[in-house]
């Protein structure tokens, strides 16, 4: 009973024959740990800098340039996290032996970084998958994705630095010195199975690429989102159905209020605010997906309209939607950016009435900011 009880719990590794690819080997593993590596460390950089301009701590105060400052971090933290998705199985492949053979422990040392691994391996699929999943706009999970991936990307960076140390003394030996020695087959072998990885990311970037990077948006046929395909050519998230808002917006009653610290309280109807000095602005619409598309916008700077109303300088300002729900009914908007004469209250969109599903009568577009914090169907300003 004992012995079958032994055999049953063996796995593949301890039968003859069985892992015998020489891709199995350190330097392959090292090779894809870098690109890996710099994948993740790049995605959680520009992370970073996309939680804080949608949270921003109150400390901080982000710059409205350059203009697309936002657009260029957030499709640079899609493409590293589609990359690095090849990358990440590619590695898993090669190096799936050592995590399945038994015991999965021969000393204290390698008992203690088995956890290690599993957050590693778990925080990057998690990562990948929730993130492949969100650029899709299928959640298919019940808990707030924003959330979830910021505090995972820890998790995994915190585990990724840890098992770097640990064995850069393969990378040392395998990559940067070359000490293991080979066959001509071998290397031909390896060589050519790092291309087909590296081609694979390749073919994913550059079909999805387009989707921020307007010039290649005939390719990004992987995209959910390309420039110039949607309502008066630009594409919408959530539309007025989507949002309820159809009937509010119509309402020949809108108003646009200012309100909050003021030194008067000012309201303007949708002809009074087309009666005022118009601007335009050429600016992109980016979004945390990694989509984003330039647009002609034309309106009033928000900064006459805040000033009119005697604002502070230095005051935040809550643009409130006629969104009833949702976490981004609302944003705030630091000094830099109302002060900014490229920031509007858009009318026009390229050329045209702005449409109802983007953001008609009135919404924010200002330069280097989130696409979910450029409200739309803005009818309340909060001096703070």
């Amino acid at each position: 009973m004992e012995g079958a009880l032994r055999r049953a719990l063996e796995v593949p590794a301890a039968v003859p024959g069985r892992f015998t690819s020489r891709l199995h080997d350190e330097r392959v593993a090292a090779w894809l740990g870098l690109a890996l590596g710099v994948c993740v460390l790049t995605a959680f950089a520009t992370g970073l800098f996309s939680h804080f301009m949608q949270h921003p701590p109150g400390w901080a105060r982000w710059p409205s340039r350059p203009v697309n400052l936002y657009r260029v971090t957030q499709g640079l933290h899609v493409m590293c996290g589609l990359a690095a998705v090849p990358l990440l199985l590619a590695k898993l492949w090669t190096v799936y032996p050592r995590l399945l053979r038994w015991p999965p422990a021969r000393s204290v040392a390698e008992a203690a970084g088995r956890p290690l691994v599993l957050l590693l391996v778990g925080g990057a699929l998690f990562q990948l998958v929730t993130g492949v999943l969100n650029i899709s706009y299928w959640y298919a999970f019940p808990f707030f994705f924003t959330t979830a991936h910021y505090w995972t990307a820890y998790v995994l960076v915190g585990a990724l630095l840890i098992h770097v140390a640990n064995e850069w003394h393969k990378v040392r030996r395998t990559v940067l010195t070359g000490a293991v020695m080979t066959g001509p087959g071998d290397a031909a072998g390896r060589r050519g199975f790092l291309l087909g990885v590296a081609a694979a990311s390749g073919v994913i970037v550059a079909t999805t690429v387009g989707e921020a990077f307007s010039p290649l948006a005939r390719l990004a046929v992987l995209a959910p989102r390309r420039p110039g395909v949607g309502s008066q050519g630009l594409p919408v998230n959530k539309s007025a159905a989507g949002a309820g808002v159809g009937a509010a917006a119509r309402d020949p009653g809108f108003r646009l209020t200012v309100t909050g610290r003021v030194t008067r309280e000012l309201a303007w109807s949708l002809p009074e605010l087309r009666a005022l000095p118009s601007h335009a602005a050429r600016l992109p619409i980016a979004c945390v997906e990694g989509w984003s598309a330039e647009a002609v916008w034309e309106g009033v700077r928000l900064r006459d309209v805040l000033e009119a109303a005697g604002a502070d300088g230095g005051a935040r300002v809550r643009v409130e939607s006629l969104e009833r729900g949702g976490r981004y009914r609302t944003s705030l908007v630091d000094p830099p950016h109302w002060r900014d004469p490229l920031t509007l209250l858009a009318l026009r969109l390229n050329g045209e009435p702005l449409d109802l599903d983007h953001g008609y009568p009135c919404r924010l577009i200002a330069p280097d900011r989130p696409g979910v914090m450029q409200t739309k169907w803005v009818h309340r300003l909060v001096v703070l």
